[in-house]
């Protein structure tokens, strides 16, 4: 199977060297670094090294960046697609895993998850993402533990939708209306290392409004998709 990496990237000038070494020596996948008119040098650190890369004439934003990535995927015929943050915290050795359950007809999508069997710590992050699992258990039946994390690989159907649908966003949401679809989506257990370089966007007034939006998403949009075929 053909299986492509999505690197976002934003201003990862000193993360984005050591993610990309870290997926070539430890996976034969192909990549794209979807470079998102970084502020510093990520376009530059990327150049010099010669890594694969689309980089956007202005900063679209990480659901943009993740589209563009899904619309080579899906030009390219890439049968599995997977989104693997440019921040370093994402470990490739893993990669294997998540391939391993879609190309053996387990599921859909595969998410690298912290939490398949280590208990969810308690912050103020994590019971925002407690809150959105639970919003995903009342709307689709189905439990995912890991809502926050930003490694998860699609299928070609998937891809396909991801392609076609502007709508869709690399946020949990866009799990429930995949879900919806009829897909099935499946955990696998990783360990993810913290950032050493930069910082995240997500302050907390940010990270209250996100957990806002995913949360009306969930109930009151997601909720009404149909399932392929269905009326």
């Amino acid at each position: 199977m053909k299986v492509l990496l999505i690197i976002p990237a934003y201003n990862e000038a000193e993360n984005i060297e050591k993610t990309v070494k870290d997926v070539v020596t430890n996976t034969n996948y192909d990549y794209i670094v979807i470079n998102d008119c970084s502020k510093d040098n990520t376009k530059e650190v990327c150049e010099r090294n010669n890594f694969h890369m689309l980089s956007l004439p202005i900063n679209y934003g990480l659901t943009s960046a993740i589209q563009v990535g899904m619309k080579y995927a899906y030009q390219n015929n890439y049968d599995i697609a997977i989104q693997f943050d440019g921040d370093g915290q994402h470990q490739a050795k893993y990669l294997k895993d998540l391939v391993k359950e879609i190309e053996s007809g387990n599921c859909e999508i595969a998410i690298g998850s912290r939490f398949v069997n280590k208990k969810k710590p308690f912050s103020l992050r994590m019971f925002g993402s407690m809150i959105i699992s639970i919003c995903i258990k009342l709307v689709t039946g189905k439990k995912v533990k890991d809502t926050s994390s930003g490694m998860r690989a699609y299928n070609k159907y998937a891809i396909e939708q991801f392609a076609k649908n502007h709508s869709l966003t690399p946020e949990p949401d866009t799990l429930v209306y995949m879900m919806k679809k009829g897909m099935t989506v499946k955990e696998v257990q990783v360990e993810m290392s913290e950032r050493e370089f930069g910082e995240s966007y997500l302050t907390l007034f940010k990270s209250a409004e996100y957990m806002l939006n995913v949360v009306f998403s969930i109930l009151f949009i997601r909720s009404t998709t149909k399932k392929k075929g269905g009326k």
